[in-house]
């Protein structure tokens, strides 16, 4: 299946959706690629994102998948349009201690109020460390 490619009203939607959200800019969160329905964040592993064992939070991890999910459905909504999590599930599968984590996110079923999204989160090495299952709804 083709990514349908954003407008460039979308793009400037979503530029502008990051820049006005000071803890995406605090993790330091940055988008790799996004399509209508889809997209991939990153962030550079630093010690401030860590736990006392030296690996990430897990409260990180969960914040860069909640961002990944959120702009993914930012690219599916109307210029009127806003939507927010109802709840998120979070498998934690490896930790990670270095390098950068990515995460994936694609609407698996956009109704008229409720919005379903999934989630992986990756390390350096493409090895899955977590997998998400959202639900936000419009606002």
């Amino acid at each position: 299946m083709t990514e349908v490619q954003l407008t460039p009203a979308q793009h400037a939607r979503v530029r502008k959706a990051l820049a006005s959200v000071p803890y995406a800019k605090l993790l330091g969160i940055k988008i790799d690629q996004i399509a209508v329905g889809s997209a991939t964040l990153s962030l550079k592993v630093r010690k401030e994102l860590k736990q006392n064992r030296g690996v990430v939070h897990g409260g990180a991890i969960a914040s860069l998948i909640d961002s990944a999910t959120a702009f993914a459905i930012i690219s599916m909504l109307q210029p009127d349009e806003s939507a927010t999590t109802v709840d998120m599930t979070i498998s934690y599968l490896r930790p990670v201690a270095r390098g950068r984590m990515t995460a994936s996110a694609k609407v698996v079923r956009a109704g008229r109020r409720i919005i379903a999204v999934s989630a992986e989160a990756y390390d350096d090495q493409q090895t899955i460390v977590a997998t998400s299952l959202s639900t936000y709804i419009k606002l």
